[in-house]
């Protein structure tokens, strides 16, 4: 596995959002315990050019590595918070991981 940070991009329609406030609660603690940190989110985006806005919430957040990263998302608890609030109250439209460069 990569010692390179990781950054997590996610976006989500908000189709519940009394259960998905109960999401919100446990997500940062699961990222926390896995040596994660949250970056930002953002219900109002700015398109600039293409031809897809995106559409809901986009949420940051990052690892120190992809094994940190790796094991927060197989984890009995995120998937147990996963399962239970954050599918049943949103649409999510993607999930992407993307590798950090090394400063230039």
């Amino acid at each position: 596995m990569s010692e390179t940070r990781v950054y997590c991009i996610a976006n989500v329609i908000i189709e519940d959002a009394e259960l998905f406030k109960n999401y919100e609660k446990g997500f940062f603690g699961t990222i926390r315990e896995y040596n994660g940190e949250f970056i930002t989110m953002d219900d109002n985006t700015i398109h600039l050019e293409g031809t897809s806005p995106v559409e809901g919430r986009i949420i940051m957040w990052t690892f120190p590595s992809e094994e940190d990263m790796n094991n927060w998302y197989s984890s009995e608890k995120y998937q147990d918070l996963s399962e239970n609030y954050r599918r049943p109250a949103t649409e999510l439209k993607n999930l992407t991981v993307i590798k950090g460069m090394p400063a230039r």
